[in-house]
C-alpha cells in the first residue's frame, strides 16, 4: 500500500547534484567547473536582466515619456449610495468610513455624486463634488470639509 512514509520518485528522474568545489579526485575541484578567470568565474557573476552584452540596453534607449507629480494627492472615492447606508442624522466621518469598510485607514475621501441619498446625515470629509453637496444638502443633511 501507498503511504506518506513510503513516497519516492519515479526510478530515473531524479539524480544527485553536483558537488562541486570537493578535491581533485571529484573531477569537479579547484575551480569547480568554472574555467580559469573571466566574468562568469567569479562570484556574484551572471547575466543581469534586461543586459544586452554591452550594448545600450532598450529601457535606456528608449525616450522618456510623462510626468509622474511627487505631491500629487490620491483620494479614496466614495458615492452617495455608499452614504445611504447610514442610519438617519448620523454623522460619518472618515473613521466611520473606514469602520464600515467602505475606505482604507489614512486615506483622502472624495464624495462623488453617484446615486441618490434619501436620508439626512452629517458628513465631514476631505473633499466633495459640488453636485454632492447639492445632494446631501437636498437631502436635509449636511457636508463639512475637514
Amino acid at each position: 500500500m501507498l503511504t506518506l512514509g513510503n513516497l519516492s520518485p519515479k526510478a530515473g528522474s531524479t539524480r544527485q547534484n553536483k558537488r562541486l568545489g570537493r578535491g581533485p579526485g571529484s573531477g569537479h575541484g579547484k575551480t569547480a567547473g568554472r574555467g580559469h578567470k573571466g566574468f562568469k568565474s567569479r562570484s556574484g557573476s551572471g547575466i543581469k536582466p534586461g543586459f544586452e552584452g554591452g550594448q545600450m540596453p532598450l529601457q535606456r534607449r528608449l525616450p522618456k515619456k510623462g510626468f509622474n507629480n511627487i505631491f500629487r494627492k490620491e483620494y479614496d472615492l466614495v458615492s452617495l449610495t455608499q452614504l445611504d447606508t447610514f442610519d438617519k442624522d448620523t454623522v460619518v466621518t472618515v473613521e466611520a468610513l473606514v469602520e464600515a469598510g467602505i475606505v482604507k485607514k489614512n486615506t483622502l475621501v472624495k464624495i462623488l455624486a453617484n446615486g441618490e441619498l434619501t436620508k439626512a446625515i452629517t458628513v465631514q470629509v476631505n473633499k466633495a463634488s459640488a453636485t454632492a453637496k447639492a445632494k446631501i444638502e437636498e437631502a436635509g443633511g449636511t457636508l463639512t470639509l475637514v
